[in-house]
């Protein structure tokens, strides 16, 4: 469970930039960092509550956030970043294990943004709220295919994969392989075998994609 220490490094991490505004930033952390603590509580979040645990008005909350799902789109994605973007020159194959955070020594410790626990609360939320499911899909997660994506494509262009390749469906089954691990057979990422487990599923998935 994270510490209300690290919730309050966490939220000024993903306080949005206003040049020149700096108290509207420092509202807008204490309303994320007081989101998340509930969150992280596993208490359900209203505005009551984020009133009350962050100490702004009700009307600095609603400038911000217009709605709840948008604000908790927002916190549960605290800490994550986009990654950069993969080297034309890089191996496709290893992006692959690259994006799904594995390497020589297994799964990424500390993968950016990563929190197991905070992973299962994403899950809990979203999969009870269609709504907040598809808006932090579309704020955040999909942000966050699109270097590796991008990177398959221009392995179609290259002729290194298939023409025909439906890149979208192809990291669905990536990460779903990963996804599988906690959600399905509740597994830890550090568990051993997870790593293993997710390299042959990569291999499989890559052998179908190759021209």
């Amino acid at each position: 469970m994270t510490t209300e220490a690290g919730t309050s490094a966490d939220a000024g991490a993903a306080v949005r930039r206003r040049p020149g505004r700096p108290r509207d930033e420092e509202i807008d952390g204490q309303i994320l960092q007081a989101t998340l603590a509930i969150i992280d509580a596993g208490e359900d979040v209203t505005v009551g509550r984020v009133v009350d645990r962050s100490g702004v008005s009700r009307a600095a909350l609603y400038r911000r956030w217009p709605s709840l799902t948008t604000l908790i789109a927002q916190a549960l994605d605290v800490g994550r970043t986009v990654p950069p973007e993969h080297p034309d020159d890089q191996d496709l194959r290893e992006a692959l294990f690259e994006g799904m955070g594995l390497g020589d020594d297994g799964i990424a410790p500390s993968a950016p943004g990563f929190s197991e626990e905070r992973f299962r609360q994403r899950i809990r939320l979203v999969m009870a709220d269609r709504a907040l499911q598809k808006a932090y899909w579309r704020s955040h997660v999909s942000r966050r295919r699109a270097p590796l994506i991008n990177a398959l494509r221009k392995g179609i262009q290259r002729g290194e994969l298939r023409p025909d390749l439906d890149v979208e469906a192809c990291f669905d089954a990536i990460a779903g392989a990963a996804y599988y691990q906690i959600v399905v057979r509740g597994e830890r990422m550090s568990d051993p075998g997870v790593a293993e487990r997710l390299r042959a599923a990569i291999d499989v998935i890559w052998h179908g994609m190759v021209a």
